[in-house]
């Protein structure tokens, strides 16, 4: 017999079991350890939770000294997007690079490569990779996290990354369903919209995600957009004609359903993180994600005791809570089988995954797009000046994670000099090079009026100017040489510092 003891007890399990939260430090802190004892599936690690490889294995083996089973998520994409390095830059081209080459073999190695170092480290779910198609140059949160604007070649691609990666025992989560590439605004600060036909988002943005159910994604991420042809009321992730009747129904998926960030303001500005989350797991999700900036045990316990209430009240069915956590579970089950797997000798013997293989700076240079303009000069051979036009960070990206070419040419080039400039003045750029040649370093100059402006003056005032584009190579060349690295990883700058000085 069920006694309402034991219900209480399930409903607070299975609330709990649902959260994938964050929290701050390197190490965990008493309550996580203390929630993770009391039902908690889930933990979130993004960059202020990273120091070193060690550091990391030694804190998801606390976490797993508490539960075993614990799933241990984070946030690495490579390139732009890292928190394995988010202080030194990624070893790993990010997906627009890899989508430039086209080379799906490599993708698959690549990510291969990058779940081995993540199940090295004990994380065994990674927020990735990005299924948007980015048909919207434009968009200010997607771009070079996207293989490309071509919707087959998306698919391909998101295909070899789930199965490389998931071949490193970590599961993938395809993301951000149902696509978030034709976007103008950022759903960390609001809203967006996408205005386009059903079948329009059939034909572009549902294709990806359609290769990723098909290649096995373990977990699908939802996005905070609101797509009016599918839903007209509320956004994809609370939205049971979005999780439930196309992503379960249409698509035949029946793996976990994650959210999004319920702290971004698409969502807990208009709902609340609280009401946002009932709503969720309501329409289909199964996991919600909070911590990017929300990451306490208030945050924690308040979603908790709104999911059980909101059982209480009826307007959460007890069985879709207990069927969501059952799914995290699940997941939680597969890693643990998947992490013995790929642990076997043998398991990691595939060209291109083994360890210390340099898979990342290979895929980078392959990536490398030079342009010789009119002036025809010479690679460089002498220390330059680098000029940085430095836009505002994409907040998915954080700004601590350093990016650009200047430390790569000085190692080759000893002596040369940068400068960082917003808005640029271009006499202060020229005043600084002196007689130095000038590199100037961008990313998505097409997005930034002022940076083309800039450009436009310093290549006309200095015609063997070297133009490094590091985002989207959307706008004309320009310079003597135009540099397009299709991202800004670590790898991506030794790549592009190698082109302009034939090293």
């Amino acid at each position: 017999m069920t006694t309402l003891v034991d219900r209480t007890d399930s409903l607070t399990r299975d609330a709990l079991a649902v959260l994938q939260p964050g929290f701050v430090g390197t190490t965990a802190p008493d309550w996580l350890l203390r929630r993770i004892g009391e039902g908690l599936s889930s933990v979130g690690l993004f960059g202020r939770n990273v120091a070193s490889p060690g550091q990391l294995a030694d804190l998801t083996a606390r976490l797993r000294a508490e539960r075993e089973d614990v799933l241990v998520a984070i946030d690495e994409e490579g390139g732009d997007v890292t928190r394995l390095e988010v202080r030194t830059g990624s070893s790993f081209p990010g997906n627009y690079a890899l989508g430039s080459v086209d080379d799906v073999e490599l993708t698959r190695a690549v990510a291969a490569e990058l779940g081995r170092r993540l199940a090295e480290c004990g994380v065994d779910l990674n927020w990735a990779p990005s299924a948007d198609v980015n048909s919207n140059p434009d968009n200010p949160v997607i771009g070079v996290r996207s293989f490309g604007a071509d919707p087959a070649l998306v698919a391909r691609h998101t295909a070899a990354y789930v199965r490389g990666l998931q071949s490193a025992g970590v599961a993938a989560c395809a993301k951000h369903f149902p696509g978030h590439g034709d976007t103008a605004v950022d759903s960390h600060h609001a809203l967006p919209r996408i205005d386009v036909e059903s079948a329009t988002l059939h034909s572009r943005e549902l294709q990806p995600f359609r290769a990723a159910v098909s290649a096995g994604s373990k977990s699908v991420m939802s996005a905070h957009i609101l797509l009016p042809a599918l839903d007209p009321d509320r956004p994809a992730t609370l939205s049971p004609r979005v999780l439930t009747g196309l992503l379960r129904q249409e698509l035949g998926y029946s793996g976990l359903i994650v959210t999004d960030g319920m702290e971004m303001q698409a969502v807990s500005a208009v709902y609340g993180i609280e009401r946002g989350s009932v709503l969720a797991i309501a329409a289909g999700a199964d996991a919600i994600c909070v911590g990017g900036g929300l990451a306490d045990e208030d945050t924690v316990l308040r979603l908790r005791d709104a999911l059980v209430a909101a059982v209480r009240r009826g307007e959460l069915p007890e069985e879709r809570l207990a069927d969501a956590a059952a799914r995290v579970r699940a997941l939680a089950d597969w890693t643990r089988g998947a992490r013995g797997a790929a642990s076997e000798p043998g398991a990691a013997s595939q060209e291109g995954t083994a360890p210390g293989t340099e898979i990342g700076l290979a895929a980078a240079r392959r990536a490398v797009r030079v342009t010789v303009g009119e002036c025809r000069r010479e690679p460089l051979t002498t220390a330059p000046y680098v000029a940085a036009f430095t836009p505002v960070a994409n907040i998915a990206v954080g700004g601590e994670t350093p990016w650009g070419v200047a430390a790569e040419l000085a190692r080759i080039l000893p002596g040369t000099e940068t400068g960082t400039y917003a808005d640029a003045a271009v006499d202060d750029v020229l005043l600084a090079a002196g007689g130095r040649r000038i590199v100037a370093v961008v990313r998505d100059a097409h997005r930034h009026p002022w940076m083309s402006r800039s450009l436009d003056a310093l290549v006309a005032a200095r015609p063997d100017t070297i133009v490094v584009e590091m985002g989207l190579n959307a706008a004309p060349p320009r310079g003597a040489l135009h540099v397009a690295t299709y991202g800004a990883a670590r790898v991506c700058g030794i790549a592009a510092a190698e082109a302009v000085t034939g090293a």
